[in-house]
Formats: C-alpha cells, sequence, structure tokens
C-alpha cells in the first residue's frame, strides 16, 4: 500500500467492515477489460458469498477464471472545503482477493443463502421455496488476501 498512514491494520476493524457493508463490487477478468458486478453477500469464516441467476456472462466468465478482485466500501462523505483542492473523502473500505466457486448443491446453496440472510438481519432459519432456490447458484468467495484503507477523522463517527 501506497499509503501507509491509511492502511488499517486492526483486524476487528476490518471484520467491521465485511460484516457492516452492504455492496461488494467484485472485478472478474473479461480478456481486455474486468468486468465489474455489484452483490448483496454474506460473510462467514473468511469467506464472501454472493447468489447469482445459473447462467449469464458473470457465470461464463467464472467458468474460464475463477481468479477475482473485490471492493467493499463501509462508509464514505464527500467533505467540500474552500477551495477546489481542499476536497476530500471520508471512507473506510477493503480491497481483497480471492478466488469464486460456483455452488450448486443443495447444502452449499443453503449455507451461502443463510450468510446472505444473516447479513441483513435475518435469522440462519430460513425456508428457501424450491421456486427460486432451484434457479440460483451460490458464489463461494473464498478470500486469499486482503487490505484495510481508511481516510478522513474517524473520532467524529457515528
Amino acid at each position: 500500500m501506497h499509503r501507509k498512514d491509511k492502511e488499517i491494520t486492526d483486524k476487528k476493524l476490518i471484520e467491521e467492515i465485511l460484516t457492516k457493508s452492504e455492496i461488494c463490487r467484485v472485478a472478474i477478468f473479461d480478456n481486455e477489460f474486468p468486468y465489474i458486478v455489484p452483490f448483496n453477500y454474506g460473510y462467514k469464516d473468511n469467506t464472501l458469498y454472493f447468489h447469482s441467476a445459473t447462467s449469464g456472462k458473470k457465470i461464463d466468465l467464472l467458468k474460464k477464471n475463477s481468479k477475482v478482485c473485490f471492493e467493499i466500501t463501509s462508509s464514505s462523505e464527500v467533505i467540500k472545503g474552500k477551495e477546489t483542492c481542499d476536497w476530500t473523502t471520508k471512507y473506510r473500505s477493503v480491497i481483497g482477493y480471492g478466488f469464486i466457486e460456483i455452488v450448486s448443491d443443495e447444502i452449499g446453496k443453503k449455507k451461502g443463502m443463510d450468510a446472505i440472510m444473516v447479513h441483513y438481519g435475518r435469522s440462519e432459519n430460513n425456508v428457501y421455496h424450491p421456486k427460486h432456490y432451484d434457479n440460483m447458484l451460490i458464489l463461494k468467495l473464498s478470500i486469499q488476501s486482503l487490505t484495510g484503507k481508511q481516510s478522513g477523522d474517524w473520532n467524529d463517527i457515528d
């Protein structure tokens, strides 16, 4: 990381970003340019879970290359200054790398969906309707490396 003064080294704070944020953006290899997809997600045991349709561009790309980069921003706010170059952004984020496994078995799908539901405030005792459940996959991202970064004064955080 270029700006060591902005690096988040506190593991608890990195866990907080992973567990309390709402959207994860995943960059997938697509020949010449990356393909970025925003996901709702669940986080559990150093793994991110996403639900997906059973076919489409991201599935085709992941079958060719499962290596991905992801980004999660927990909080951000543009801080306006008096002068043009006095503007800045206050934020906390993580960027990581890993591999996505496409999960289609019932036990794996339930585990992934439960992680997603818990992430957004629902219990693990969920019942999934076959009509929806049978037409989806779980994308399981095993995190290989992760860094956290922040900018701004976090002493006045809500």
